[in-house]
């Protein structure tokens, strides 16, 4: 029982310690906290998330197609049919 309550003493302890470290030092958890967002919106994902209008721009189907508004058809069609196949309920 001493052991266990010693251990939980340790592990309060860490935490408190930690935390007071985070409140102290601003700059780390902004930096930290800039980093998550911007890793948490960009990588993971690079398929565009919405915002849409409604009537679809240029801009907007550029951006959902994964590529710039000046493309040319050839590249749109092999964009687009990238997206159908992966989308497509037959896959699989």
């Amino acid at each position: 029982a001493r052991t266990m309550i010693a251990v939980g003493l340790g592990i309060a302890t860490v935490a408190f310690a930690g935390r007071y470290a985070f409140h102290l030092w601003k700059p780390l958890e902004q930096a930290i906290t800039e980093t998550a967002k911007r890793i948490s919106t960009s990588s993971l994902s690079s398929y565009y998330k919405g915002g849409f209008e409604q009537k679809m721009s240029r801009r907007e189907a550029s951006l959902i197609l994964g590529v710039s508004p000046s493309a040319g058809k050839a590249k749109i069609r092999t964009a687009h049919r990238r997206i159908m196949i992966l989308n497509h309920p037959d896959k699989g």
